[in-house]
């Protein structure tokens, strides 16, 4: 099987996290987040601009009670080089990660390890909640209008983990895995990939994909660990002193 594109992981980030709604606006396409972070509300270059086109965006964004923020991706580079120069500063770059699906489904969840939940159960509210990922990123989750899913980790008869996963283009794709503190660095988080993986192929996935910001280690450690490999980046430009989340 052809590993998928960048360009097409870049399609299933966004059918799988869909923003509120999507405005083209000339060169752009604007995005209201709704407030659900950075992914679902930055700004992407659609065709060619200009300088001219820059403030327009800027403002445009502001009136969505938004900061001005951009998603730059493979092939931006004039776009990341004139934001450099108008003094935005580099924020949060992500991996994107991906694997055949069998990689994944080759050993069985233990009982009672994981599990394939939608909606969502209250202790997965909350264990996504004590790690930043609020109602606002949950209802990401719920306007996605496609094969999905919740994950619910537990280890020893105890919540341990949650996470969130669906299908787009044959790709499943995994946002917001959260581990609780008091059960990481047990294993859980492949438990909860290979459960993950095992729903995505019962519903028609050939693939695995995840997102993952380069800072966290532990978590790039564990995709590598699984076999995924990186096949992409992406980064955001957004203007110091402020405050929007990924």
């Amino acid at each position: 099987m052809t590993t998928p594109s960048v360009q097409t992981l870049y399609a299933v980030t966004e059918a799988t996290w869909p923003p509120a709604d999507r405005t083209p606006a000339g060169p752009w396409m604007l995005r209201n987040g709704a407030g659900g972070g950075k992914r679902v509300s930055a700004a992407t270059a659609e065709g060619d601009w200009g300088d001219d086109d820059l403030p327009a965006a800027e403002a445009a964004m502001r009136l969505l009670g938004q900061d001005a923020l951009f998603m730059i991706r493979e092939g931006d580079d004039a776009l990341d080089a004139a934001l450099a120069d108008r003094g935005y500063e580099v924020i949060d770059p992500v991996n994107l990660w991906t694997c055949p699906i069998d990689k994944l489904t080759d050993v069985a969840v233990p009982r009672v390890t994981a599990f394939a939940i939608w909606e969502p159960l209250a202790i997965m509210r909350d264990i996504w909640e004590a790690g930043g990922i609020g109602p606002a990123r949950i209802a990401v989750m719920e306007r996605a209008e496609l094969p999905k899913t919740g994950i619910f980790g537990r280890i020893n008869d105890k919540p341990a983990g949650t996470g969130y996963c669906a299908i787009s283009e044959g790709i499943a794709m995994v946002h917001a895995l959260e581990i609780a503190k008091s059960q990481r660095r047990k294993g859980m988080g492949v438990w909860m990939m290979r459960q993950a993986a095992h729903w995505a192929k019962a519903n028609g996935a050939d693939w695995m994909s995840v997102i993952c910001t380069q800072a966290n280690a532990g978590a790039n450690g564990l995709y590598a660990s699984l076999g995924m490999q990186v096949v992409g980046q992406y980064h955001y430009r957004i203007l110091p002193n402020t405050s929007e989340t990924e």
